[in-house]
């Protein structure tokens, strides 16, 4: 059998089962063992866990990041990774996560002190991956650079563009510019609503065009690198 036709074998279940005990729950972390054997747990194809538990809140504060629902943060970062990071990774190549899940005391720290954090009513199936949002759904986001855009858009790119390749291949609940290396935030979500905007000039939400596509010609093939 091809080693795509594995994983994708692999893919048709939760990951992180492999790690368990016939499907028993995930118990939170208590212990630096407990803790690296968490951090090992593979969510896609190129993503673990501890890709996404660092915290500079977390580090300067002296706070835990960690989740208390880790069977939802699991769900919902390997949503996360599978459907809307992989095919970043597959198309541009490696990716620079800059901040992903955050516990609700470093969430609330972080707003508290005006660390560019929301409520953590408004950051629930956001940047809070084991609560769900006021709907009931399950969502993750990660704080994302493409190196490959980064170094165009600091030269002078629209950030537009990559918003418009993003809104046309992948299947997001929201995404939202920031204007240091054309960073945003990447949020999946149950029912999606895919909307874009930009803290980045013009801000907002990201008006229509008529031909969007003209603005990508140049990028790599969508998921076209032939990665082993």
């Amino acid at each position: 059998m091809q080693l795509g036709r594995v994983y994708s074998c692999l893919l048709s279940r939760p990951l992180w089962r492999l790690w368990t005990d016939a499907g028993a729950r995930v118990k939170p972390p208590r212990s630096y063992a407990q803790l690296e054997a968490f951090g090992r747990i593979r969510l896609s194809r190129y993503f673990y866990v501890r890709n996404f538990l660092y915290s500079e809140i977390a580090n300067v504060y002296g706070l835990s990041n960690l989740p208390d629902d880790p069977d939802l943060f699991l769900s919902a970062g390997q949503s996360l990774a599978r459907n809307l990071l992989d095919p970043l990774v597959e198309t541009f190549g490696p990716i620079e996560i800059r901040s992903a899940h955050r516990a609700p005391q470093v969430n609330a720290l972080g707003n508290a002190r005006g660390h560019s954090c929301s409520t953590n009513e408004r950051t629930a199936a956001n940047h809070i991956w084991d609560k769900r949002d006021e709907a009931g759904r399950m969502g993750a986001c990660a704080s994302v650079v493409i190196p490959w855009f980064a170094d165009r858009y600091n030269d002078r790119r629209d950030w537009r563009d990559l918003a418009f390749w993003l809104k046309a291949h992948l299947r997001f609940h929201e995404v939202y510019f920031f204007p240091i290396n054309a960073a945003f935030n990447l949020t999946w979500r149950e029912a999606p609503e895919g909307r874009v905007l930009s803290y980045i000039a013009p801000k907002g939400h990201l008006a229509e065009e008529e031909d969007p596509a003209r603005r990508w010609r140049d990028f790599p093939a969508f998921r076209g690198l032939d990665l082993p």
